[in-house]
């Protein structure tokens, strides 16, 4: 039996080495100099001059991608010769008609991912273990190695090359719009990732979402020391968000103070993974967060701890994204695709920017401001302190009772996005189109937009409503989704060329989330701006970057950990995340909060299922701030629609173009201090 298992152990080992063995020699470069500086040569020879730089650039990319299943150096030649335009003009036929097929084949990918994760994303009844495996398939996952099958990202390389963001920097600033939009096409194939490898990242991405999207906690069933519950026997709430969410919303509350520190003590027992498999989405139980005890039925019970699921799952998004990294020379690693790839900021830069931020002295200034508010000192989970906005004066259950009396299911809320837009400044015409371009659905998360990817298919908006109707999370959620969703609108009919539309980043949609998010209690008739409130503002915003950055370094560190320890196991990992979380809390809070030792940096949902998503937040706030101080006093739908319709250009040029200056927390920290100020 033993030499049995030892055949099958060598046979796999064999086997894994002789398929890594073809991958690496896939990856050998097949055309040499000679063929390359041959090809160039006589490709500028028959093309006008105005094609010889991007011949060059084109053919040397082109020959860096080719593979032996392409075909041999005589096919290689024989492509170029016959694919790569000879003047500006055949260039220019080539790009729409590649921009119209690739609209489609987009546009079509995309509505064929949202259905097929509906049960996973929409709250319409069971969720069938089929649904897993329906919402982890990728439709487009085959579109990269099809086209090169076929030849067309030859086609697209040889005659749209990727520049670099160093390029882009450089160059992009005198650009056309069609030059842009030129390199846009060329950022399409610069990498070439073999199916299978998208195909299994998609799927741990999937299980990753399923697992957070799934874990609520009813806290209903917490009890104390004595016993006693604090909630509402039906509430519960989604990790971390809800559970976030809860504590903003207590601030206010006699009883604020103890329900706060029973749900700080529960994301601690989530961020450790000392919390009780038995009460993860379950209502059948009552927990003591404090002592870890389970009770059913009064009676004590013996329990398991969930076993470090939280941070297996990041292990497969790690190992997902580690396989790709050969095929990425462009960005070797997940890091590089993230900042200088999807954000196109360095993340020494975005660092950078959150380090003088978290480390201004005007937050020590802000503390004492928060704890004479509040008549105590300051707690870890008051990272999350939300007496800055003027709800938190408000009695929340008034405003749900009047939320869901006006939005008492989908339909409703749907029926008035053109109003909302109109309240917030839109012409008729604008608002009733960009309402009737999206759908809204009841989410079992938290709430996300999803954009549409060709014009004929709609945006979609999901946040949670009760079967009571919608109440403030749920609204205050959905009013930052529908920025998104305008955002996603507005860049995919207004701007001009379909490989432009959307934004530089994904920090830029989170701005317009934010300045609509910022409305939501405008839209109901209960905010009034006068100067006190504008200095308010200021501090909500500043505490605000203070926290997610917090978190955002938290969640870079872990993943430059993942890479130095790439063979690290779950539990590793878990120790590895406390760790850092409480590394940057005592470098960066400890000296504001007067607290050691906190890891609830580590607490964050998008850490699991999306990671290195967090930094779009801070930046995106910054970006916010900026704009939302640049349009003060100016036409509101216009600034929009004049900043937004810049498409997918790089990040500093657009806030160049949109407010004058590049992204910086300078204008924020200079805010909060005559904030605090003015309040003193």
């Amino acid at each position: 039996m033993k030499k049995f298992l030892l055949v099958i152990v060598l046979l796999t080992f064999i086997g894994i080495n002789q398929s890594f063995t073809q991958q690496m020699e896939q990856l050998k470069p097949m055309i040499n100099e000679g063929t390359i500086s041959k090809v160039v040569t006589e490709l500028k020879s028959a093309a006008t001059v105005d094609q010889h730089e991007r011949i060059e650039k084109g053919v040397r990319q082109a020959a860096a991608f080719w593979q032996s299943g392409d075909g041999n150096v005589a096919d290689f030649i024989s492509l170029c010769q016959t694919y790569s335009a000879k003047d500006a003009a055949e260039r220019e036929a080539i790009f729409f008609r590649f921009e119209t097929n690739l609209e489609l084949l987009f546009g079509s990918y995309n509505k064929m991912s949202v259905g097929l994760k509906i049960p996973l994303h929409v709250d319409e009844g069971e969720i069938l273990a089929v649904d897993r495996i329906f919402g982890g398939y990728s439709p487009g996952a085959h579109l990269s190695d099809d086209f090169f099958a076929n030849k067309l990202a030859f086609v697209t390389i040889l005659n749209f090359p990727f520049y670099s963001l160093k390029e882009k920097t450089q160059f992009g600033g005198n650009w056309t719009r069609l030059e842009w939009a030129y390199a846009r096409m060329g950022d399409v194939f610069k990498s070439r990732v073999p199916a299978q490898l998208l195909q299994n990242y998609s799927q741990a991405s999937t299980d990753a979402d399923s697992y957070i999207s799934d874990y609520n906690i009813y806290v209903g069933n917490l009890v104390d020391k004595k016993g006693k519950t604090h909630f509402p026997a039906s509430m519960k709430l989604i990790s971390h968000w809800g559970l976030r969410d809860e504590i903003k919303s207590q601030y206010a509350s006699k009883e604020g103070f103890s329900k706060q520190a029973m749900i700080y003590e529960v994301m601690l027992r989530i961020i450790r993974q000392e919390i009780p498999q038995q009460i993860i989405n379950r209502p059948d139980f009552q927990w003591n967060p404090y002592e870890n005890k389970v009770f059913q039925q009064g009676s004590e019970i013996k329990w398991t701890a969930e076993p470090d699921t939280r941070y297996q799952q990041v292990i497969n998004l790690f190992r997902a994204t580690q396989r790709i990294d050969s095929y990425s020379p462009h960005f070797p690693d997940y890091i590089q695709r993230k900042f200088n790839d999807d954000m196109e900021i360095p993340v020494e830069d975005v660092e950078a920017i959150f380090i003088e931020l978290v480390s201004s002295p005007v937050l020590k200034d802000m503390a004492k401001v928060i704890e004479k508010r509040l008549g105590r000192k300051l707690q870890p989970w008051d990272i999350w302190y939300d007496g800055f906005k003027t709800r938190s004066t408000i009695d929340i259950s008034k405003v749900d009772a009047l939320l869901k009396a006006k939005y008492p299911n989908k339909a409703a809320f749907e029926n008035d996005l053109s109003n909302i837009l109109k309240q917030l400044g839109f012409p008729d015409d604008s608002a009733s189109s960009i309402a009737s371009k999206i759908t809204v659905d009841p989410s079992r998360g938290a709430g996300h937009a999803w954009g549409a990817a060709m014009k004929s298919d709609k945006a979609r908006l999901r946040t949670r409503i009760g079967a009571d109707g919608m109440d403030y999370k749920g609204y205050n959620i959905a009013i930052h989704e529908f920025g998104h969703n305008v955002e996603q609108t507005i860049t995919l009919h207004n701007v001009d060329y379909y490989l432009l539309n959307g934004v530089p980043n994904t920090s830029f949609t989170e701005a317009l989330a934010f300045v609509f998010q910022a409305r939501d209690l405008e839209l109901l008739g209960m905010e009034q701006e006068n100067e006190q409130s504008r200095h308010l503002a200021a501090l909500d915003n500043f505490w605000s970057n203070y926290e997610i950055m917090g978190v955002s370094l938290v969640d870079i560190r872990v993943w430059r950990w993942l890479y130095e320890n790439p063979g690290a196991d779950a539990t590793q990992l878990k120790a590895a995340v406390n760790r850092i979380a409480v590394e940057v809390w005592n470098t960066y809070f400890a000296p504001v909060f007067g607290i050691k030792d906190a890891p609830v940096l580590a607490v964050y949902s998008h850490m699991i299922d999306n990671p290195l998503y967090l930094s779009a937040y801070p930046i995106g706030q910054l970006i916010e701030f900026q704009f939302g101080e640049y349009i003060k006093g100016k036409d509101f739908a216009f600034e929009i629609y004049r900043s937004f319709t810049q498409g997918r250009i790089i990040p500093q040029l657009w806030m160049k173009g949109a407010v004058g200056n590049e992204i910086s927390p300078k204008p924020a920290i200079q805010a909060a201090q005559e904030a605090v100020k003015a309040l003193r």
